[in-house]
């Protein structure tokens, strides 16, 4: 679940608010109870993937695929690049 953030326009209060995505964003100031809220745009939380290979080498269930053309010579046009 996302964390928003939050600014009060008539009384400056920031915070935080954990909702889901298709919540309504909120209105009503916890501290000064006016109805000046408004949501504020961040640069919120990425992932990053780390790693050679992160789906191919780490979740991937069974064997990799064999070559097409087995037995054609490095670098044939039938398998992704550097795979020879």
């Amino acid at each position: 679940m996302p964390t928003y953030e939050y600014e009060c326009k008539a009384c400056g209060h920031r915070f935080e608010e954990a909702q889901s995505m298709t919540a309504v964003p909120l209105k009503k100031c916890p501290k000064c109870k006016k109805n000046k809220v408004s949501r504020l745009i961040s640069s919120g939380s990425g992932f990053i993937f780390k790693g050679s290979g992160f789906y191919a080498t780490d979740y991937r269930k069974g064997s990799a695929p064999s070559c097409p053309s087995s037995g054609s010579k490095p670098g044939c046009s039938a398998c992704p690049k550097g795979s020879h």
